[in-house]
């Protein structure tokens, strides 16, 4: 088994309000149908809630309210699922019932 992250990216004005709240949800009834392959995930608030520590090559660090890029979309959630490979990864990505928006599957190299 291989342990990937899906990153889901969501027209902020999309993003569901209360969802671990409503049962009835598409996501909560996405992660009922995929709780045997579901390690861990959350949704996340929105962007004006984001704060970026950013790195510069000479070492200086900046802090700054907000996303660090403007789109419009935002990182709204993510699941680290344990599947058998990239393609079950993948199969598991179009099931997100995520509306404007779409799932990024990388694999995790490392956790804690």
């Amino acid at each position: 088994m291989a342990e990937y992250i899906l990153l889901v990216h969501t027209d902020e004005s999309e993003m569901p309000s209360g969802v671990g709240d409503d049962v009835s949800s598409p996501f909560a009834e996405f992660m009922q149908r995929n709780a045997d392959r579901l390690l861990s995930g959350a949704g996340l608030t929105g962007r004006d809630t984001a704060t970026s520590v950013r790195r510069d090559a000479s070492g200086a660090v900046t802090v700054t309210d907000g996303v660090f890029v403007e789109s419009k979309e935002v990182l709204g959630g993510y699941w680290i699922v344990d599947v058998a490979d990239l393609d079950e990864a993948i199969a598991l990505a179009k099931e997100v019932p995520v509306v404007n928006g779409g799932v990024e599957v990388r694999p995790v190299a490392m956790r804690s």
